[in-house]
């Protein structure tokens, strides 16, 4: 079994870490986004969130949905949906001995394209970008596990 201290000397983890906390940083930020958005937008979907901004109707009226809080709460659920498997994958390929040069490629590539992503989400850029950004991040993914399953299976 593989040391701490021999992990954070190998430099592919240490790229591995590094993506993960510029990817879990981006999604972190999207909680704050959707939170600014609603606040902005005055659209809560708890009552006791409405209390700040009076009682009775008038606080009633914060209770609904927004096309903008959506959007933002969509590219935050796709952030999840993609980021999470890149966690454990990424992680399972960082130990599975790859070259530095090509681990840095998937990582930068994934990272990227969960960056650009969210731009297209948010400003919203017109299609394909969206679609391609997530395509690219989602293919990186599904090629670092069929190198992990490659090693690991004799694949």
């Amino acid at each position: 079994m593989a040391k701490l201290t021999q992990l954070i000397d190998n430099e592919v983890f240490r790229a591995y870490a590094t993506y993960t906390v510029i990817v879990l940083l981006k999604m972190m930020l999207m909680s704050l986004i959707t939170a600014y958005f609603r606040i902005t937008r005055k659209a809560f979907v708890n009552p006791e969130d409405t209390a700040v901004f009076g009682k009775g109707d008038s606080a009633k009226k914060n209770l609904r949905t927004d096309l903008d809080v959506e959007r933002v709460r969509r590219g935050h659920l796709n952030d999840l949906e993609n980021i999470v498997p890149f966690l454990g994958i990424g992680l399972l390929y960082a130990l599975s001995g790859p070259e530095l040069s090509t681990a840095l490629l998937h990582f930068r590539i994934f990272a990227g394209a969960r960056i650009v992503h969210t731009f297209a989400y948010l400003i919203p850029l017109p299609q394909p970008s969206r679609g391609l950004s997530w395509a690219v991040g989602y293919t990186v993914t599904i090629l670092m596990a069929y190198k992990v399953l490659k090693t690991a299976l004799y694949l």
